[in-house]
């Protein structure tokens, strides 16, 4: 029980069919979450069919009218649900049954429970800003995804490009068919950031008869790095490690995102 008299968290451990229709039904008309563990099958119906047999698993029923159906092991849901489903709970036979039903498009979800092992019903609340923040990888893959979160009109050529002196982050042609170095850093730009870039750039200007530009794609600037980039003839581009992974966090990013990761 809360300091409010809210009482969050309201659980049976091995209940009774009875026991279990009950506890969901009042948590389903007070408009909270329900957390079941057990052994069940599930059946979904709709734009496609398919039935998973019997197994025990973690079933989530959420406020928002969302379902997640959890193996032991795997982040991802085996079945799901998204918000605005409608729940209805009844026993059958010996079995806890809940059924979550969607109008548009029509479609339904029925998980039988044959042994519950444990059932909550969930009053949580929840208001905290969720802040993403992606590491160096995550901003370079971003920015293969996104050559815009740099310049516009980059045109990823590669990654990882090794050089004498390392690895260049990313590779890309600009507007002009120029070539542009771009070394990423997550936190502020160091002299010694500007002074790797200028040894990339160096190095690519000797392989190839073009124009060559660098490109140190950071938040921001340390002291005295923006007046050592004018002197070496490089820039600077802000680059937010929280935009980049806002990019990476869009649906249509992600299979690109996969094709990265099995690089």
């Amino acid at each position: 029980m809360t300091a409010s008299g809210r009482q969050p968290l309201k659980a049976l451990v091995s209940p009774s069919v009875e026991e279990s229709v009950s506890l969901v039904k009042e948590a389903l008309s007070k408009r909270r979450g329900i957390l079941v563990v057990g052994s069940c099958t599930v059946d979904y119906h709709g734009r496609a069919s398919s039935r998973l047999d019997s197994g025990e698993r973690i079933v989530v029923f959420k406020q928002d009218g969302s379902l997640l159906v959890h193996r032991p092991i795997g982040y991802e849901p085996v079945n799901w649900q998204p918000p605005g489903c409608a729940f209805h709970v009844s026993a059958v036979g010996s079995c806890l049954q809940v059924k979550a039903v969607r109008r548009q498009p029509a479609e339904s979800v029925r998980v039988s429970f044959d042994h519950v092992y444990l059932v909550a019903a969930l009053d949580l609340f929840d208001v905290g800003e969720f802040a993403l923040h992606a590491s160096e990888e995550d901003m370079q893959r971003a920015v293969l995804l996104m050559p815009s979160l740099v310049e516009e009109g980059l045109k990823p050529i590669s990654y990882e490009k090794k050089v004498e002196p390392g690895f260049v982050d990313v590779y890309c042609e600009d507007n002009a068919g120029g070539l542009v170095v771009i070394e990423i850093k997550r936190t502020t730009a160091s002299k010694q950031a500007a002074l790797q870039l200028a040894k990339y750039v160096e190095a690519v200007r000797g392989k190839v008869n073009k124009d060559v530009r660098g490109v140190l794609a950071a938040p921001g600037l340390g002291k005295g790095v923006q007046r050592l980039l004018t002197t070496l003839g490089l820039e600077h581009k802000a680059l937010y490690p929280r935009k980049c992974a806002e990019v990476l966090s869009q649906p249509e990013t992600r299979r690109l995102q996969e094709f990265f990761e099995e690089k």
